[in-house]
């Protein structure tokens, strides 16, 4: 649902790229013989601005080549075609989709950043929210189905089991690092995401082996380094619920 609504939100962003420069150049075409076109293109850049801040890169460079689209046919000379005899409003309407391009990747840099700090944040809660629960002495089997749902989540996965027991086959392999081993090799999960049917992920404690999670991929979605280690930071808190419930039987 939250990737359909963001898909339909970028979908309104770029239409409006595309329309609300021309709506404001119509609007402003009574006042154009009474202020000079430098100050219509600020009221433009105002409009790719806003249309950037709340979009991706495609929707503001939309908003930026619209926009330059739009001055030319409705507030330069000769008015109502795409043809400019003013050197001043040739350099303007330049200056504007420069600008305009200028102002975009500003502003998709920024919701990147922005994006990529939520991110950060989303990783720490999750893994402390592993470890308190192993600190305040939940069941092993507790952290097991907690840390296995926040994998299901974290890795794109379609489910996510634990098994108690090695395997002896050549299964791929997600490793402590953050890589991806297929057949001794490693694999691209960045790009192509995580590999075959099932993918293990050991649970290790002190060098000791207490199971594994095995995680059904959803197939060619790309996976951050970032995320493949968080991954691994949570099976070791699940080792260490296991080691602690192992401590105590013996």
């Amino acid at each position: 649902m939250a990737l359909l609504r963001r898909l339909r939100h970028d979908k309104v962003i770029v239409l409006a790229g595309l329309v609300l420069p021309c709506a404001v150049s119509a609007v402003l075409v009574p006042f154009r013989s009474s202020f000079p076109n430098t100050d219509a293109a600020l009221v433009l850049v105002v409009v790719i601005v806003g249309v950037a801040a709340n979009g991706h890169r495609p929707a503001g460079l939309v908003a930026a080549v619209s926009t330059a689209v739009w001055f030319d046919f409705f507030l330069t000379r000769p008015y109502e075609r795409l043809t400019i005899n003013g050197r001043t409003d040739i350099e303007t309407t330049v200056l504007l989709l420069m600008v305009g391009v200028a102002v975009t990747e500003i502003a998709a840099r920024s919701r990147r950043h922005r994006m990529m700090a939520n991110e950060e944040a989303n990783f720490v809660a999750r893994i402390h929210s592993a470890a308190a629960a192993v600190a305040t002495g939940e069941s092993g089997q507790f952290v097991v189905m907690q840390v296995a749902a926040q994998l299901i989540d974290l890795l794109f996965l379609r489910d996510c089991r634990f098994d108690p027991a090695g395997s002896d086959k050549n299964v791929t392999q997600l490793r402590q690092n953050g890589d991806v081993f297929l057949g001794g090799m490693r694999w691209g999960v960045d790009k192509m995401g995580l590999p075959g049917s099932e993918v293990e992920l050991p649970i290790k404690y002190q060098g000791r082996f207490y199971g594994r999670f095995v995680m059904v991929p959803t197939p060619g979605h790309p996976i951050s380094r970032e995320r493949r280690i968080v991954a691994s930071a949570l099976a070791d808190q699940v080792g260490a619920a296991l080691a602690a419930r192992h401590a105590i039987g013996a």
